[in-house]
């Protein structure tokens, strides 16, 4: 770099190569364990979506060491992550980061245990890839200070699977940004799919996993990257970004560890729906019924309303269910919560919570801030004349509202035995979470959590 000042690539890779885990506070070691145990969970159940298989027909044709989770046989390293992501993101159960509106575990862990049952890999260093991989996601998504353009799941998330996979091959400063270069060349995710509710969603993320060995790779044969791919004229931020500001992220990389910001999801839906999910179980403890609404409005910032705020429709496919917060409130208010099987076919052609759904709306709030989810409010008019109301000012799963830790091995749980995961697969993968940083080799989560055949 003789000649240049410190870019943001470089910056960025260094905070990446010098990641310790002895460095690391326990809150941030604990949150990797968490979210690495509820991402493998949702990624298992993930296996049983309509179009898991389909993606994996495609993405998952050669041989291979890593273990496609639930599905009882593997492929190769890139392949087996890129599917396994498919299926953490697909059912939209995977954590999220709320501030960057991005969901940075969930390539991050597909490509750091592929990488270990093809290469090798300690839980320490595992811990250490995974805080770098996160940290650096989610300050992309942190950077933007206007609505989300491109899909950042897929996009930012391929930075981190970069940054995560090169600190776990313990690549120097100038390989990283080089690395973050050809990550630039080859993100891709549009929020068109989002808008349609299409599965190309979890598809653009299941690509960005295998991009992101892609990347690596090309960096460690030694081929130049453009260096500027953070904030250059042409580069991630400018390109994919209305608006941003880059240096107090940089400043305050590691202050603290963006990995303790990360929020569980309590429902298989979007998460800007999980705030209408909550305010209207909310109501019906107050009394409200499927029966007694005439018309329900939940007010809420603008990226709700423009995540999912649709309106809903027939047939609902099951993709634009999840991101149909109508749909989401009718049926917690029918059956008193939303689970995986919500989404099934039968429930997604019910007509009485069609019929419900199109009571409920979505109105937007004048929140100026491009990336809140709160504060929401929630007024049911019953039949009767009276009106209810509900408020969100945080949203559960939170880090100001966490799930309990009963309500995360329930969750964990649940997600196995809706896969049909074999009861000692799912206790043996839950036990081998819970020593992450001292397990000798991070491959035993992915045969884990491949099935009775890998077990």
């Amino acid at each position: 770099m003789s000649g240049q000042s410190r870019i943001a690539s470089h910056i960025l890779a260094a905070h990446v190569a010098q990641t310790r885990t002895e460095d690391l506070p326990h809150a941030a070691i604990q949150a990797v364990r968490h979210f690495t145990l509820d991402t493998l969970a949702v990624g298992i159940a993930g296996s049983k979506q309509p179009y898991a298989q389909s993606f994996g027909s495609v993405f998952a044709r050669g041989e291979g060491g890593a273990q496609i989770w639930g599905r009882g046989f593997s492929a190769g390293s890139a392949e087996a992550a890129a599917v396994n992501a498919f299926q953490a993101h697909c059912q939209e159960f995977d954590c999220v980061h709320e501030a960057a509106v991005l969901h940075p575990f969930t390539v991050v862990v597909p490509v750091l245990i592929a990488e270990a049952q093809t290469h090798g890999l300690s839980g320490e260093d595992y811990v250490a890839a995974c805080a770098a991989g996160v940290d650096m996601a989610a300050a992309l998504g942190v950077a933007a200070t206007s609505q989300i353009k491109f899909f950042r799941p897929a996009t930012c998330g391929l930075f981190g699977a970069v940054a995560a996979l090169g600190r776990a091959r313990r690549l120097s400063e100038d390989q990283l940004a080089h690395a973050f270069g050809f990550a630039l060349s080859f993100a891709a995710g549009t929020m068109q799919a989002h808008v349609e509710g299409t599965p190309a969603l979890a598809a653009s993320v299941g690509h960005a996993a295998r991009a992101a060995f892609d990347a690596v790779g090309l960096a460690q044969a030694g081929l130049p990257g453009p260096e500027s791919a953070i904030e250059g004229p042409f580069g991630y931020l400018s390109l994919f970004e209305t608006s941003f500001d880059l240096v107090p992220v940089l400043e305050a990389l590691g202050k603290p560890w963006r990995v303790t910001q990360v929020s569980w999801k309590p429902f298989p839906t979007g998460r800007a729906a999980h705030g209408g999910i909550a305010m209207t179980l909310a109501l019906r403890a107050q009394g409200a019924t499927a029966a007694t609404l005439e018309s329900l409005v939940i007010e809420a910032p603008p990226l709700i309303h423009h995540l999912v705020g649709r309106p809903i429709k027939a047939p609902l496919e099951v993709n634009y269910a999840r991101l149909c917060l109508p749909y989401c409130a009718a049926y917690a208010l029918r059956h008193g919560g939303v689970g995986l099987d919500a989404f099934a076919p039968l429930a997604l052609a019910d007509p009485e919570t069609q019929a419900l759904a199109e009571k409920i709306t979505v109105a937007k709030t004048d929140n100026p801030d491009p990336a809140a989810f709160t504060p929401q409010k929630a007024a049911a008019r019953l039949t009767d004349g009276r009106v209810l109301t509900a408020e969100a000012a945080t949203l559960l799963g939170s880090p100001a509202q966490p799930l309990s830790p009963q309500a995360q091995l329930d969750k964990a749980l649940a997600c196995c035995a809706f896969a049909g995961l074999p009861a000692p697969n799912a206790a043996a993968l839950i036990d081998a979470v819970a020593l992450l940083p001292g397990l000798a080799n991070v491959e035993e989560l992915g045969r884990w959590a491949g099935g009775p055949e890998h077990g």
